[in-house]
């Protein structure tokens, strides 16, 4: 089907409208990063990052957040491969219903179970540690994961499974060899939307480690933002610094990321 130059034009003037008013506010903010503070001179001021990072202590808020994105993508993405290879791939007695209880954690929300969550966590004495903030986040995470990952493996041909079963592969070597590397973009896709909530997250690592010693990037913002209210420049200089590690991840895999989302959409 032809595409006449007066709608591939249009086309492209609503996406073109569409950026600009998703990049307004991320230039504004990066116009402002580098804006003169209070009493300065006019100019660019680039020491408006170091200062951020010196006097907010986004190493090691950062460090942390790096720690615990680590723990909860790792731990995430091999336990929503393996539980979306067997939904998808595999029939058994119970599956449907299971499945629907994997569903449950896309349907409740953080805020009503946090704080069971912290009393059963310091209970146990885990409260103040990596892992109170990274086991709740790994639960809500395989939820998504699992329901991701099985709309893909059900997607695979079924004559490629049967295909490595008569060869002698197992259902392990099956999803190592055959199953994982053919769903590259969609695993890539979890990667990426798995660091990203867990970056971001705020609640669960607020109520989880309230000594402060394990403060994540979102949590030393807000605390930045406590002592320099009045000081836009540095304000939004730290929000970069934030943001930045998330940016650079989706910049190295953006291609296998919308090859990712658009095969998703399709399934």
């Amino acid at each position: 089907m032809r595409v006449s130059s007066a709608e591939r034009t249009m086309n492209y003037v609503v996406l073109g409208v569409f950026a600009l008013f998703a990049l307004i506010p991320i230039l504004t903010i990066l116009a402002t990063a580098v804006s003169p503070q209070n009493g300065q001179a006019p100019g660019l001021h680039l020491a408006n990052f170091v200062e951020a990072w010196q006097v907010g202590g986004f190493g090691r808020s950062m460090g942390n957040s790096l720690i615990v994105a680590a723990i909860v993508v790792t731990s995430a993405v091999a336990l929503s491969v393996l539980a979306g290879y067997a939904f998808g791939t595999m029939r058994f007695a119970g599956s449907t219903v299971l499945f629907y209880v994997f569903l449950l954690g896309l349907m409740i929300p953080t805020e009503a179970t946090v704080i069971p969550l912290f009393f059963d966590l310091r209970t146990v004495g885990l409260t103040d540690t990596y892992a109170a903030i990274a086991l709740p986040q790994i639960a809500q995470s395989v939820a998504f994961g699992t329901f991701w990952l099985r709309a893909q493996f059900r997607s695979m041909p079924v004559s490629l499974l049967e295909a490595a079963a008569i060869d002698g592969a197992g259902p392990m070597r099956t999803l190592l060899r055959i199953v994982a590397p053919a769903s590259v973009p969609a695993l890539t896709t979890l990667v990426v939307l798995v660091f990203m909530w867990t970056w971001n997250e705020f609640l669960i690592a607020l109520v989880m480690a309230p000594g402060g010693t394990l403060r994540t990037a979102p949590l030393g913002l807000a605390n930045f933002q406590g002592q320099y209210t009045a000081e836009l420049a540095l304000l939004s200089a730290g929000a970069v610094i934030v943001a930045l590690p998330m940016v650079i991840m989706f910049l190295f895999l953006q291609r296998h990321f919308i090859r990712g989302m658009l095969e998703g959409a399709v399934k």
